[in-house]
């Protein structure tokens, strides 16, 4: 089949972020079929910003992201349970601190 024949199934999947306003993080949209990089972002903006949900876009290969497994939880999660120095509870306030209340 030449490239020209392609369809749209055929074509790579990706998945659309979008910012909806300006220092607000980016939020997952859905997903376009594209070519390349351009024609994604180009879906993406004609599918998702049809009534100006946003202000910028990033378009990821679908088969580019790497995820956790819900399943993996406990494991994927423990090594935080070590650390107990990255939890506020771990540090106490100092009484001139308290005084101030």
């Amino acid at each position: 089949m030449t490239e020209q024949t392609e369809t749209k199934h055929e074509w790579p999947l990706w998945e659309v972020f979008y910012q909806p306003k300006d220092g607000k993080p980016f939020e997952h949209a859905g997903s376009v079929h594209a070519p390349d990089a351009e024609m994604a972002l180009q879906n993406a903006r004609d599918t998702y910003a049809r009534r100006s949900e946003g202000i910028a876009f990033w378009v990821v290969p679908s088969d580019q992201i790497v995820a956790s497994a819900p399943e993996d939880a406990g494991p994927f999660f423990d090594p935080a349970n070590d650390k107990p120095y990255r939890h506020p509870q771990f540090y106490s306030v100092p009484r001139a601190v308290k005084k101030r209340k």
